[in-house]
């Protein structure tokens, strides 16, 4: 992509209205534009971000046999009412009147309607167990919407929600999801800890948080530093049995924000307790047969006698995760996106635009970078090379190649690394050969 026909609109000061460091830089990098309170356009660079991330998130899902469909975001009213939770849920569940005076939610969550799903379609204990994901925009009528993507009324969320004969089998998907998202989070480039939660709305009686560790974060949280350096399981894992002893070490190590602070357990812990900021990216429940009483969802057991669903609900804030991740990896001078989802790899700087050695020596590693698979923004702007520095750290593409006349005239180009700063000089032939390896 060439920088001079992008849509990349960036801002030099800070915007007034943002309060914390990812919605400044997302607003200054040109990522993301307001439309209304708590609703945000994607702007084309952080669409690209948006879906990298909502990628990885697809690709553990079915790595641990998920299964993806995609549910409506306006729901049924009638569905929340044989639930319960059409009055409990409170205000920030938007209702619609239609024109033949049936009331529709704009779904802030999906349960009642994959249950419905699953009353209609699933009848014999044979067809389970199964879980289901889905990927879709939510709306929650926050009454003070803020922090940029972090908390909007509109959001992107991956639900998904399992389906088991018994308790064994239900804990069997938790496990398998409570993996997923530690994979999940690992992939996307920053390191998350499982929390003890609440249930809250949905219901149930187990439940983690998942928290991304970053020092702007929103929440103070207290966790024993084993959690600083969790393993991920591998492939071989037994979710029955191997996971135990690791999930009941991970379950038992006591992790909580301020409000929920537990001085006995904290003193358990004694000197392996340290403090950090946190900011929660998702969010594992069992619930048992919350739904599946009230909303009769059952199978034929073997003896032929109709069973009750065991289920669960699993989601992570693909939007949030976004905004998580800016805020647990951002310097002074901008984002510095992991490499797993930034946008684009490489920044192509063209720190001579209008001289014919450095033009064409652009153009020849812009077109094989992008021959060889690698996702490339070129700089071909008549700017100053300041400005091109400014506006590639402010993006945070993880390589930036810096290419000048009086660099080609030595036969070499500049390498730099976002992360650490570090910088080298190469052929061109090397830097292609490393930029594609």
């Amino acid at each position: 992509m060439r920088l001079s026909t992008y849509l990349m609109p960036t801002l030099k000061e800070n915007p007034l209205e943002a309060q914390i460091v990812s919605h400044r830089l997302m607003l200054r990098a040109g990522m993301i534009r307001q439309s209304a309170a708590g609703i945000y356009t994607w702007l084309p660079l952080g669409y690209r971000v948006l879906r990298k991330i909502e990628q990885i998130v697809r690709e553990e899902q079915d790595r641990a046999g998920a299964q993806e469909l995609l549910m409506p975001t306006l729901q049924n009213s009638e569905l929340w009412k044989q639930s319960g939770r059409y009055d409990a849920y409170g205000p920030e569940m938007l209702r619609i009147t239609d024109r033949h005076d049936r009331v529709l939610v704009y779904g802030p969550t999906a349960e009642e309607v994959i249950n419905d799903i699953a009353r209609n379609e699933l009848k014999s204990y044979k067809e389970t167990p199964k879980i289901l994901y889905n990927i879709q925009w939510k709306f929650r009528d926050e009454v003070r919407p803020r922090f940029g993507v972090m908390r909007g009324r509109e959001f992107l969320m991956k639900d998904a929600y399992s389906f088991d004969l018994t308790y064994e089998g239900a804990k069997h998907s938790y496990n398998k999801m409570f993996v997923a998202y530690l994979r999940t989070f690992a992939r996307c480039g920053v390191h998350a800890i499982p929390m003890k939660a609440s249930t809250g709305p949905i219901g149930g009686d187990l439940s983690h948080e998942f928290i991304v560790l970053a020092e702007t974060g929103e929440e103070q949280v207290y966790c024993h530093k084993d959690y600083l350096n969790m393993e991920i399981p591998n492939e071989d894992i037994d979710y029955n049995s191997d996971l135990e002893p690791l999930y009941q070490k991970w379950t038992s190590l006591y992790a909580a924000t301020e409000e929920k602070f537990d001085k006995e357990e904290a003193d358990k812990i004694g000197d392996n307790l340290i403090s950090a900021r946190g900011i929660e990216v998702g969010q594992v429940f069992y619930y048992g047969k919350k739904y599946s009483i009230p909303m009769n969802v059952s199978v034929m057991g073997e003896d032929g006698k109709p069973v009750y669903i065991e289920g669960g609900c699993y989601g992570i804030g693909v939007s949030r995760l976004m905004g998580a991740i800016i805020e647990a990896c951002h310097d002074d001078n901008g984002i510095i996106w992991p490499e797993s989802v930034a946008p684009f790899k490489v920044g192509l700087i063209n720190l001579t635009t209008g001289k014919e050695i450095s033009d064409k020596a652009c153009e020849d590693m812009y077109s094989k970078l992008v021959k060889a698979g690698v996702e490339v923004l070129y700089d071909d702007r008549n700017e100053r090379a300041g400005v091109k520095f400014s506006t590639m750290d402010l993006i945070g593409l993880p390589w930036q190649v810096l290419v000048g006349a009086r660099g080609l005239e030595k036969g070499v180009v500049e390498i730099k690394n976002r992360k650490t700063g570090e910088k080298k000089e190469v052929s061109v032939e090397e830097a292609i050969n490393f930029l594609t390896k």
